[in-house]
């Protein structure tokens, strides 16, 4: 296993002053603690000055007056190391934030794209320097010994076949500090005596545990490797990933769209060989300038043709172009990532295709091709399919749901007549009939008054009497003409006598 680790050692003031054109000769953040205003960052200026963090602000002031402040703020600067997270992952999919001011990546098999190991960290320091952070990077079987590296070693590597005693003898130089431990446990072990790691390998480790806990030789064995201590990557990597890389960044959209083009005719060999196809596509763009952009579009069935694939990524490019597509200085890594995957069989094709006719296969293909063309400008969620409910009452026996997470269901077919646009609520109407339980003569609905010269019914649907819920009257439905020729579908609630001595009236639907 190999990992990067990233330590910025001045994060907090270069979130701040690598926005400005120039920078002051001393510039620091600070915060009250214990009502005192003292210092929590400084930058090389002010650390020049003798400035560091812990001092109060009086004292930082009298040593120097042109000292610049500024009130910290860790919500930003967490925020920041997720954005710088999200902007490493285009060395690797799996990197982690490592708070308050680093960065964890498993570079593991994917240190040869950039030219080696050693390329790599300059490469990262490069890129981190371009966008005025301070940075060091360290490469180590582990990532604790490599995030020890960073913050108290010059060393930059170490190598994948490095014995353990040379592990051991290169933790033996750092100090306590490089376990990672809290403040006060760091200060125990210096009560104590111990002052480098070193100081700890050489003493048994039964009394160690028993007097610092076992947390400490957790650390212990995790920074000379004897321990596996994985990352906690911010994104799950995805099993299938294509990717493009551009000395300089693209800008027009037609070179992003032929690039995509391009990624997906990669990927899709990947999915054959798996035997899957994607259900849900992620394309990540990352810009010169460190801003990150992804786009994903989900698909209504399992796909694999890479002409469908790009056709989905310009559809959604387009509907990002309109909203705004901020290119800057361009992008120069875009990768394609398929997320979501499903299995799928390979198409099975008819020697012969009937005159005239495209088949079932093409019908529906061109059918999941108009969903996952309108999912990915309105959202997969908002293109709905009706679907047959097992279920008596009218406004419970069809449901509108997302067309794309399953096949269509069947309406069986039907005994009675429904009309043709059924309200969501039925309406309350005033209506006279000749006895109380019989038809209507004429009703008043949205205040018009109809009579009615012909009718059919009544149709009995009774409530969900076996279910838990409380469940409502029995309905008689009618459809009903009136003089002008519409027709109406109306029903009386309750039977009377025996559920209701005053029944009421509702317009359910229009035919």
């Amino acid at each position: 296993m190999r990992f990067l680790s990233v330590f910025l050692p001045r994060l907090a003031t270069d979130r701040l002053l690598r926005r400005r054109a120039a920078a002051p000769d001393a510039f620091a953040l600070y915060a009250k603690t214990k009502g005192a205003e003292r210092l929590t960052a400084v930058d090389a200026g002010a650390q020049r000055l003798g400035l560091l963090p812990g001092m109060a602000v009086a004292d930082a002031r009298a040593r120097c007056p042109a000292l610049e402040l500024a009130e910290a703020d860790a919500q930003a600067d967490a925020a920041l190391i997720d954005a710088l997270a999200d902007w490493s992952r285009r060395f690797t999919p799996l990197a982690a934030p490592d708070p308050p001011d680093g960065l964890l990546l498993d570079v593991t098999g994917a240190a040869h794209l950039f030219g080696g190991e050693a390329t790599l960290v300059d490469e990262v320091e490069a890129r981190l320097g371009r966008l005025k952070f301070s940075a060091r990077a360290a490469i180590a079987p582990g990532p604790a010994l490599a995030r020890a590296l960073t913050r108290f070693s010059s060393r930059r590597l170490v190598a994948d076949a490095a014995p353990q005693a040379e592990i051991d003898g290169l933790a033996a130089a750092l100090p306590v500090e490089a376990l990672g431990l809290e403040a006060e446990a760091v200060a125990g072990l210096r009560r104590a005596g111990l002052r480098r790691i070193g100081d700890l390998l050489e003493r048994p480790r039964a009394p160690l545990a028993a007097r610092f806990g076992q947390a400490a030789l957790a650390r212990l064995d995790a920074l000379t490797c004897r321990l596996r201590d994985p990352i906690r990557p911010r994104f799950e990597a995805p099993a299938f990933i294509a990717e493009r890389r551009f000395p300089d960044g693209l800008t027009r959209r037609e070179d992003i769209e032929a690039t995509l083009e391009r990624l997906a005719a990669d990927l899709c060999p990947l999915l054959e060989r798996a035997g899957v196809g994607a259900r849900r596509l992620e394309a990540v763009f990352y810009r010169v300038d460190g801003a990150v952009k992804r786009l994903a579009a989900g698909t209504s069935r399992p796909l694999r043709d890479p002409v469908r694939l790009a056709a989905l990524l310009g559809e959604r490019l387009a509907a990002a172009a309109e909203e705004g597509l901020d290119t800057g200085y361009g992008f120069d890594v875009l990768r394609l990532c398929a997320t979501e995957t499903e299995t799928t069989a390979p198409p099975q094709t008819a020697f012969v295709t009937p005159q005239g006719s495209r088949g079932g296969a093409g019908e529906d293909a061109d059918l999941g091709d108009l969903l996952d063309r309108l999912g990915a400008r309105l959202g997969l969620r908002r293109v709905l399919r009706l679907h047959a409910e097992a279920a008596h009452l009218p406004e419970f026996a069809v449901a509108a749901v997302p067309a794309a997470y399953g096949p269509p269901r069947v309406f069986p077919p039907q005994e009675t007549v429904r009309p043709l646009r059924l309200f969501e609520r039925p309406e309350p109407i005033e209506a006279i009939a000749l006895f109380p339980d019989g038809p209507p003569l004429k009703f008043r609905w949205r205040r018009l008054l109809h009579d009615v010269v012909a009718f059919e019914g009544p149709e009995r649907i009774a409530p969900p009497w076996w279910g838990e819920a409380e469940t409502g009257p029995t309905r008689d439905y009618f459809h009903a003409q009136d003089r002008d020729g519409q027709l109406f579908w109306l029903f009386r609630e309750g039977l009377y006598g025996r559920e209701t001595d005053n029944p009421r009236w509702f317009v359910h639907g229009l035919s």
